[in-house]
């Protein structure tokens, strides 16, 4: 078996010789030719082209710190977004609390580290999953959102049934809260607001950013939506006056959700953790949906994306499942009876 440069060209048993040559550390080549003088001009191309060309040369070990990514990051994609600064502004605080580290040795590191927890290697995903930020204000708040968004995307789930029910006021509830709301002089926002999401199925958030030339004939138009969709929602033409002579009398609507909270608590309602404005859109749905409107319709209304965020009201429909008996294959067939 021939060989040259430290075992870098190597004659195999079929007669074919095979090049196998690290110029540098980091870079390796690895090439199979018929004859030994092809093999250590490919071998001698491999180390000129290596001295001679940076594109063949490997590449410096990337050292940038964390920071230098979140400002690349935001430079390239992050302001293109609705809340880029708002989620740069979040990646800055991450940076400065971690010490800034340099990036790439920090993720492998704690990648490591992860793998041998329990003594077993794990795949790649779990390792970038461990590799997260460790308990914090942020994942504390992530969680927050999971507990109030508890109700399950999947249409048949027994979460569904439950959390659609437990955010639902009854007539006697929304009654109470209005007249709660009402009663604050202080802050006459919140009474108007809780209003137009009852209305509507607004979120508090679209609702409170509604300005007077949204205001469509007898219908509200919200824009800059969750979904990014700008929506029409038909209202009475009593609460389109109302509206008006609210703007009128108080100015427009003011960041009133913190009031709106402290009255929640004043009454006998006691929402699901972690909801508070958010049980008005509940009622909505729900209350539509049992007085017999169709699911497609609540869907374009509340702005869903997605029909599955819709369906978890579908149970409280007063004809629910009962489809199956009315449109099932066996309609007009007439059946022996049992004992014939």
């Amino acid at each position: 078996m021939g060989q040259s440069g430290l075992m870098a060209i190597q004659q195999l048993s079929d007669g074919r010789w095979r090049v196998d040559v690290e110029p540098v550390k980091g870079k390796r080549f690895r090439k199979t030719l018929r004859t030994k003088a092809e093999a250590m001009r490919f071998e001698a191309t491999c180390r000129a082209k290596c001295n001679e060309s940076n594109d063949w040369a490997p590449r410096p070990k990337d050292k940038r710190r964390l920071s230098e990514l979140v400002e690349l990051w935001f430079d390239l994609h992050g302001v293109s977004l609705s809340d880029g600064v708002r989620r740069v502004a979040i990646l800055r605080a991450c940076a400065k609390a971690m010490g800034d580290p340099i990036a790439r040795g920090r993720w492998r590191k704690d990648r490591r580290h992860a793998r041998t927890l329990d003594g077993s290697r794990r795949n790649r995903q779990d390792g970038e999953q461990s590799a997260r930020l460790p308990e914090s204000r942020l994942q504390r708040a992530a969680q927050a959102r999971r507990d109030r968004l508890s109700l399950s995307l999947h249409p048949y789930s027994s979460g569904s049934v439950a959390g659609a029910a437990a955010g639902l006021l009854t007539k006697p509830q929304i009654s109470e809260l209005l007249d709660a709301l009402q009663a604050r002089t202080t802050s006459p926002h919140p009474a108007m607001v809780a209003r137009i999401c009852l209305a509507t199925g607004a979120r508090w958030g679209e609702a409170q950013a509604l300005r007077p030339e949204r205001i469509r004939g007898n219908a509200l138009v919200f824009a800059n939506t969750k979904s990014k969709r700008v929506r029409m929602v038909p209202v009475t033409p009593e609460l389109v006056a109302a509206i008006k002579k609210h703007w009128q009398t108080h100015g427009p609507f003011t960041n009133c959700i913190g009031v709106f909270r402290l009255v929640l608590l004043s009454t006998t309602i006691k929402p699901p953790r972690g909801q508070a404005s958010h049980i008005l859109r509940h009622t909505f749905a729900a209350h539509f949906i049992m007085g017999g409107g169709h699911i497609v319709t609540l869907k374009e209304i509340l702005g869903h994306a997605s029909l599955n965020m819709t369906m978890r009201y579908a149970h409280l429909a007063p004809e629910h499942l009962h489809d199956a008996i009315r449109l099932g294959p066996l309609v007009g067939i007439a059946l022996p009876l049992a004992d014939q």
